[in-house]
């Protein structure tokens, strides 16, 4: 699996982001083998990539060698700028509380191990150059060369630079880099010459799944890493491909780039994208929390459907509940609130109906309990609400959970908070708001 530029963006699932920006040079150039480094692997796949895409190339391609030492360096200055730090530092402090990221964890020093030791290719928007780590085995250099050439053709037809703007909006963002993701793995399976007819038989897809996922755990740093970073790290790939093989199956590929998902819900379920068309799928609600009463917030985004289920299977250990609960996830939002008392977590999501809402309620409570290591509770049959107050140990402090269902803007809404011991709700709950998407969006 090559490993495209990276940039340590809001949730695991997208901390493989593609940094992108568009190709510049004359239209209507072909691409040519030109005499730089691997000009015979771009002059072998450049033609099939368009072929199977559909697309042609607008500008010639360009590659250059680099050193494991400079990627190393690449990494790091991506990690250690201001929005990097602030990205990865967020992203930290809400995976901590939700149990999904051990509390003495260091994403970013884990981060900068994981990326160097995965990063084989990227493209450089700054450079408009396609680099390759040089000294690669032959069979790893022609899958890289053939992945980042997706990329470079890809970016030349979306403006990859204002989805990666979207920092405000992770689930949109995870959704749009799965499609650019998964089409560069399905794309680099397709025209390889043992992985190609493979994916041509019966259950092929799966197979080659499978090998890819298993692959991935040769790599130690990657292998030792968080269950909730490994997955959101394989998500964009294996999710992505499997959603690209569903959409060329109904639709010519060259369409993809112009009709992206805006949601994972619209990537793991057909029924919220290719039940009709852009129109009249499912689109998430847009929730805005109000500022909180005090403290002051230290990241707020989205988390969608795949995050939710991440979240789910870490205390359930039940892939199949997990999903259950997720699925009618219809938008959230949550923020981290930084007190004198500790970090605190809010976290509103909007659901397809009720029956879903308080599945979710249930499903949410109990794993909740479960991070913490808590006996069930008893609830009244109905109730909306729960509460688990969380006794301090050894590791943590006291911490106190609630949940509730509500209605808000005329759609049923959970309620997750996460606080430390003694404070109040850090926001008026009753402020929140909810935007339902415009009809015909």
């Amino acid at each position: 699996m090559s490993t495209t530029k990276t940039s340590p963006q809001r949730h695991a699932a997208a901390l493989l982001f593609l940094l992108s920006a568009a190709f510049v040079g004359a239209c209507g150039d072909k691409p040519s083998a030109g005499d730089g480094p691997y000009a015979d692997l771009v002059a072998e796949f450049v033609p099939r990539i368009e072929k199977e895409m559909g697309l042609p190339f607008k500008t010639p391609p360009k590659i250059e060698k680099r050193t494991k030492e400079q990627v190393a360096v690449f990494v790091r200055k991506q990690l250690e700028s201001d929005r990097g730090k602030a990205q990865v530092a967020g992203q930290e402090a809400v995976y901590r509380i939700l149990g999904m990221i051990p509390d003495t964890l260091n994403l970013g020093a884990l981060l900068q191990r994981l990326l160097e030791e995965q990063i084989v290719g990227y493209y450089d928007p700054t450079t408009k150059v396609l680099y390759v780590v040089g000294g690669a085995p032959d069979m790893l250099l022609k899958q890289t060369v053939s992945h980042e050439l997706v990329h470079a053709l890809q970016d030349q037809y979306v403006k990859i630079d204002s989805i990666q703007a979207q920092v405000d909006n992770g689930d949109r963002q995870v959704a749009a880099q799965s499609v650019l993701e998964g089409q560069a793995v399905f794309m680099q399976l397709r025209i390889d010459p043992n992985a190609g007819p493979m994916l041509k038989m019966p259950g092929g897809w799966d197979r080659m799944r499978d090998l890819i996922r298993d692959g991935s755990t040769g790599m130690p740093v990657f292998a030792s890493a968080p269950r909730a970073v490994r997955e959101g790290l394989l998500f964009p790939y294996l999710g992505g491909a499997d959603f690209v093989r569903r959409f060329i199956n109904v639709r010519p590929e060259k369409e993809l780039l112009a009709d992206l998902p805006v949601s994972t819900k619209q990537i793991l379920n057909d029924s919220a994208y290719f039940s009709g068309d852009a129109s009249t799928r499912d689109l998430p609600n847009t929730v805005t929390l109000p500022a909180p009463r005090a403290g002051t917030v230290v990241f707020s985004n989205t988390l969608g459907e795949f995050e939710t289920r991440l979240l789910l299977v870490q205390h359930l250990k039940n892939d199949e509940m997990a999903r259950r609960a997720a699925t009618g996830v219809d938008g959230d939002r949550f923020t981290v609130v930084r007190t004198p008392q500790g970090d605190a977590l809010v976290w509103a999501s909007v659901w397809d109906s009720s029956v879903d809402a308080a599945d979710f309620l249930d499903v949410m409570a109990d794993a909740a309990r479960r991070r913490y290591d808590m006996a069930k509770p008893d609830a009244a049959p109905g109730s909306t609400s729960r509460r688990l107050d969380v006794v301090a140990t050894p590791k943590r402090k006291a911490r106190t959970v609630m949940l509730s269902l509500e209605q808000l803007g005329g759609k049923p809404v959970v309620i997750y908070m996460d606080l430390p011991v003694g404070l109040s709700a850090p926001i008026d709950v009753a402020r929140i708001t909810i935007d339902r998407p415009p009809t015909g969006s």
